[in-house]
């Protein structure tokens, strides 16, 4: 049987790469939204996606597909998971598919909603 050492010098340098790891990890999981005539700014729990009127605009976040249908005046049709909503700002969150989605804001360029993991979904 032979025994054999970690070389005290190796281990801070197996957690550094370990931490490097976790943390590329964690970069992919928030940057894996993808967006075409929109932005997104998304965090563990929840999305801000912010659509360009006038383009075909759609978003992935969350494993799910968030796009705009149309606008008029406040109020605006997404569909968010296959399911189209039509929200008006002020409004409270609509639930579809385990999420919540709220319009935040819409004007003659943007519109802008947030797309939230439901607390019970």
């Amino acid at each position: 049987m032979t025994n054999r050492s970690v070389s005290p010098s190796l281990t801070p340098l197996r957690r550094a790469a370990g931490l490097l790891a976790g943390l590329t990890l964690g970069a992919a999981l928030l940057a894996g939204c993808s967006s075409e005539g929109a932005s997104t700014d998304c965090g563990l729990d929840a999305c801000t996606v912010t659509f360009d009127r006038g383009v075909d605009a759609s978003a992935n976040i969350f494993g799910v597909e968030a796009k705009l249908i149309g606008a008029e005046g406040d109020q605006v049709t997404v569909e968010v998971a296959g399911e189209q909503l039509s929200l008006t700002a002020g409004q409270q969150a609509t639930e579809v598919g385990g999420f919540q989605v709220s319009l935040d804001s819409v004007t003659e360029q943007q519109v802008q909603i947030r797309v939230a993991r439901s607390s019970n979904g």
